[in-house]
């Protein structure tokens, strides 16, 4: 698509230059939005508490954040209740009848479970914020702890989270990209330049050693480099199409593929299984900072970033998403099968229908196998190093995920608006061609 697309053509496409400039306005608002603090916030006490848990999962609550939870800003909790309430809803959706009713009766359907995930979020917000405003109260974060700063904590966070909600749908919806992921993806780029600079101050003074920081750009860029080769990786099926008459014309026998990628879902199982990771812990991190209870020493014990509960949990979230996102969001085989008999088309030696989408379900079982454990191994190979040499979380495998696969998707996308921008272009090139010099269209030539 790249080779076909003139990027001079972006000048003269006045729809996706408006597209791209909401974006990034809107983008804009979100990081203004994460310098905005709190009211009733020590910011001193809570600069150096957050000193002290960058290397802990406040590291990674940060990074998920755009920094907002480290100067706790009003976009502190970030969008992760809206993607934990998404994962629970489509969840239900598969096992409650009548959520799956509502799926089925098209965008009307789709719209009540989107107003039912609003519900959940506004729900799982305020737990967040409540758990988030008590524990900066035990740790001696508060200058006027009290009822009146729970509440008005409670009130910004929740306010916050729906804000940057309503920013993703309308990025997804008069935008380009995807806008939840597009949020999450500035967060984390806008504090990679603070997580190099500390990187290398780090190996300047001596804590890291030059062998390490080299060891480091080139596993980021073998991870870059592997991640592009596996979201480009495709599983062809082949389609064959029938002679049929269309018209007065008989065409013939074609043959086309059905495209698989090796991973279907994207980005999204990572982000779902971060999420989940971190909803328990967000309380406990502050927590900390007070009289940590014995809950939350369990917590921090054994899910901590680099323990062995974090990894083995971390990878069969992973797995489980992969596998659950792909059969119930962005390939089903029944429908798949489905549009194929209506458009006449069969997989050769397999019969349409039921035969088909009992194939296609085999097929993308056994990619995914493949899919779901690239996903695990970007993910984890890098959270094992970096524990081991204290290396930021912006060079980690989930990060750098987000960051190439958000890149990716939202350059296509550009791509096939310019492409079809220039499609546009020649059809009304051929129009202009096809009248005659006093302005009316030629007619059809009388024999």
């Amino acid at each position: 698509m790249a080779a076909n697309t003139s990027w001079a053509a972006l000048g003269k496409a006045t729809d996706l230059r408006n597209r791209i400039f909401f974006t990034v306005g809107l983008l804009i608002v979100y990081r203004l939005g994460t310098y905005i603090p709190v009211p009733g916030i020590d910011g001193g006490a809570l600069r150096d508490f957050m000193e002290q848990a960058q290397m802990g999962i406040g590291g990674i609550l940060t990074m998920f954040t755009g920094g907002a939870l480290g100067r706790m800003g009003i976009f502190a909790l970030g969008i992760m209740p809206y993607i934990s309430a998404s994962i629970i809803v489509q969840l239900l959706t598969a096992m409650v009848p009548f959520l799956e009713q509502l799926k089925k009766e098209g965008e009307q359907g789709r719209k009540k479970i989107n107003q039912y995930t609003r519900y959940g979020t506004v729900f799982l917000a305020t737990f967040q914020a409540y758990g988030l405003a008590r524990g900066l109260e035990s740790g001696s974060l508060v200058t006027d702890p009290g009822l009146y700063f729970q509440a008005s904590c409670v009130i910004t966070l929740v306010g916050g989270t729906m804000f940057l909600m309503w920013l993703g749908e309308q990025i997804t919806a008069r935008g380009i990209g995807n806008g939840i992921s597009l949020i999450i993806f500035v967060g984390i780029i806008a504090e990679v330049p603070a997580a190099l600079a500390q990187f290398f101050a780090s190996g300047r003074s001596g804590a890291i050693s030059p062998a390490v920081i080299i060891g480091v750009i080139i596993m980021v860029v073998a991870v870059i480099m592997f991640v592009v080769f596996m979201e480009r990786a495709l599983r062809k099926i082949t389609i064959q199409y029938p002679r049929r008459q269309v018209g007065m014309k008989m065409t013939e026998a074609q043959n086309s593929h059905l495209p698989v990628k090796v991973n279907p879902a994207g980005v999204i199982p990572a982000i779902f299984a971060s999420s989940l990771l971190l909803l328990p812990t967000t309380i406990a991190t502050f927590s900390q900072a007070g009289q940590t209870g014995p809950v939350m020493s369990t917590i921090m014990a054994y899910f901590g970033p680099g323990q062995p509960l974090y990894l083995l949990f971390f990878a069969a979230m992973i797995v489980f998403f992969a596998y659950f996102y792909t059969f119930n969001v962005s390939f089903k085989p029944d429908e798949v099968a489905e549009n194929l008999k209506n458009q006449n088309g069969f997989v050769p030696g397999i019969r349409p229908g039921k035969k088909t989408s009992e194939y296609l379900e085999y097929v993308v079982n056994r990619v995914l196998v493949l899919g779901s454990g690239y996903l695990a191994a970007v993910c984890l190979l890098p959270e094992i190093l970096r524990s081991q040499f204290a290396i930021p979380f912006y060079f980690g495998g989930t990060s750098v995920l987000i960051v190439v696969s958000v890149t990716m998707d939202t350059i296509q996308q550009v791509q096939s608006h310019l492409l079809a921008h220039q499609y546009e272009g020649l059809i009304q090139k051929s129009q202009l061609r096809g009248k005659s010099k006093t302005g009316k269209a030629r007619g059809p030539s009388r024999r």
